[in-house]
């Protein structure tokens, strides 16, 4: 049987993105970044995911952590113009039901031949199942190309239906590879069971994996407190990294008029 995902074109209509999104859970959008970029990434993820490590070893969370990288946006540089640009944003957009939604994480992957980190498993990303609510998605960034060989991520069309976890034989029986040249980027529904495939090759298959959710959802990471809460950003960026949905501190930062809170209106 033929696992991998036939050819489709780079961008398609919203009402097509939908549909697939409702039956499958998972789009692939071919070879979106420009050429320049994705090699900026490719750098920046290499330093990163080598500065993560050491905290990593520093904390004693070494276990299959090797060739993973969290909250990359801190880095700034590349990651913090990813997020100012945000490919698909439209897309994302629609996802969320038209309306606003955040940065939960940004993490990235490196697949090596000698190692298969936690994201080898089946897995999704969200730990309670949200059935029909448009809670969480996530985003799959192809720094390389994902082949069969190489380990390309394995999706099983249909599962955000189902709040049961698929045994292993049920999973790989109907799963799909997410087989796209490099620059290409997946969206996929976070209730789907998904696994990161083996890597057979002497090469790094590196991946971006930045999570999106609507603004009442906590993030993973604060990222105006770590940026500062008068650090100037673009509009977009503003509301992704979550400056429009903070929550007060202080009675004083409670009682303020609609346009001086911190959980300004209309973030759902």
């Amino acid at each position: 049987m033929d696992h991998t995902l036939e050819a489709r074109p780079k961008l398609m209509d919203l009402d097509t993105f939908r549909e697939e999104m409702d039956t499958k859970g998972w789009v692939i959008f071919h070879e979106v970044l420009e050429d320049d970029f994705r090699r900026e990434l490719i750098a920046a993820q290499d330093d990163a995911t080598e500065k993560c490590r050491q905290v990593q070893i520093k904390n004693n969370v070494v276990n299959r952590t090797e060739g993973t990288s969290h909250h990359l946006v801190v880095f700034e540089g590349p990651f913090l113009k990813f997020v100012e640009e945000m490919p698909l944003h439209e897309y994302l957009t629609a996802y969320f039901d038209n309306g606003p939604y955040i940065l939960n994480s940004f993490g990235g992957v490196m697949n090596l031949k000698s190692e298969l980190s936690y994201v080898g498993n089946v897995h999704r990303d969200i730990r309670t199942w949200s059935g029909d609510l448009h809670l969480m998605l996530n985003m799959l960034v192809m720094l390389d190309d994902f082949t069969a060989e190489n380990g390309a991520t394995w999706f099983l069309g249909g599962s955000h239906k189902y709040a049961e976890k698929p045994s292993d034989e049920e999973f790989f029986k109907d799963a799909k590879q997410a087989i796209a040249k490099k620059g290409s980027i997946v969206l996929f529904n976070s209730n789907v069971w998904h696994a990161a495939g083996v890597n057979k090759t002497n090469d790094i298959r590196r991946g971006l994996t930045p999570m999106f959710t609507k603004p009442f959802f906590k993030p993973q990471f604060d990222y105006p407190r770590h940026f500062g809460y008068d650090r100037e950003f673009s509009p977009l960026a503003k509301q992704l990294l979550g400056y429009n949905a903070r929550i007060p501190a202080s009675l004083d930062e409670w009682y303020q008029v609609p346009e001086k809170r911190l959980y300004l209106p209309g973030q759902g």
